[in-house]
């Protein structure tokens, strides 16, 4: 019988759900996230056919999320910003498949992912950054996950607002005094009054946005000390922005860290995603196999 593992991309704008063995065996869905008994349910619907074959589960969600094994919330998204989601017990839901199931966050998977398959391979300490319809980032430090109090927020790290943007924020705990508050995809849109896919590669937009991308990037090169940072996200496919941001982050650092990685070789050290967009159901998928032993 074939040993298959499932893996689920709990995303607060839609849901992946697959089974297979790895990045050239994997059978997906991919459907929005509406409520979470419609979400959810039409989740289990698709493994429910798989069962006996099925070995684990992975879940990489978005969050807040318990991770706390010993807790009576361990699986639940807990203090979202997103309506409706709060304190909804996801990996609950999937008990009736009676599997092994692992359950993280959406950008830890992601970076499982890139360093099984993709921009990380044989790095034991990286970060995985998303900026999209939120901002968050994974920590792979020791060759392990870093998870601490809760896990790591990096969306939410305060930035120093830029003197000329008036915008208010979008963050609704932050304003815009967070990362995610002034640079997710939402705040290019709702600051310009259009979406970053219809700007041109010469807006200002972009200017302002690898300002801001290149502060938080600044942070977390000086507090983790990351071997590679890998940034992805809807935000990252304009094109001009990834070389942008590298410059401005050697301007920030000013020389502070000698190494070669960042002297001479940024473009290497600041990369996109090796597996684009395929990241998190991948890492989700890892999920599932270390689940599994």
């Amino acid at each position: 019988m074939t040993k298959l593992y499932g893996a689920i991309e709990a995303g607060g704008t839609k849901f992946v759900c697959a089974v297979g063995t790895g990045p050239q065996a994997l059978e997906e869905i991919r459907f929005a996230t509406t409520t979470p008994t419609e979400t959810l349910q039409r989740a289990i619907e698709f493994f429910m056919p798989y069962r006996a074959e099925l070995k684990s589960l992975g879940i990489a969600s978005f969050g807040p999320i318990d991770l706390n094994t010993q807790s009576r919330s361990w699986g639940y998204i807990t203090s979202t910003p997103k309506p409706g989601w709060g304190n909804i017990n996801v990996a609950g839901a999937f008990s009736a498949l009676a599997v092994p199931i692992a359950f993280d966050t959406d950008v830890n998977a992601a970076a499982l992912g890139e360093g099984c398959w993709g921009a990380a391979q044989g790095l034991s300490d990286y970060l995985y950054i998303t900026i999209g319809t939120g901002i968050g980032g994974g920590a792979v430090v020791g060759g392990r996950l870093l998870h601490g109090l809760i896990h790591p927020e990096m969306g939410h790290s305060f930035l120093p607002k830029l003197e000329h943007d008036g915008y208010k924020g979008r963050c609704p705990y932050h304003a815009d005094r967070c990362f995610e508050g002034l640079a997710s995809g939402p705040a290019i849109e709702e600051r310009w009054q259009v979406s970053g896919v219809e700007l041109p590669t010469d807006h200002p937009a972009w200017e302002m946005e690898a300002e801001y991308i290149a502060m938080a990037l600044s942070g977390v090169t000086c507090t983790l000390s990351p071997q590679r940072i890998i940034v992805g996200g809807g935000v990252m496919g304009q094109p001009a922005l990834i070389n942008r941001v590298r410059d401005k982050l050697q301007g920030y650092l000013n020389g502070y860290i000698q190494h070669p990685a960042i002297i001479e070789n940024m473009e290497n050290y600041v990369v996109l995603p090796g597996l684009g967009n395929r990241a998190g159901i991948l890492g989700a998928l890892v999920l599932a196999k270390q689940a599994e032993t």
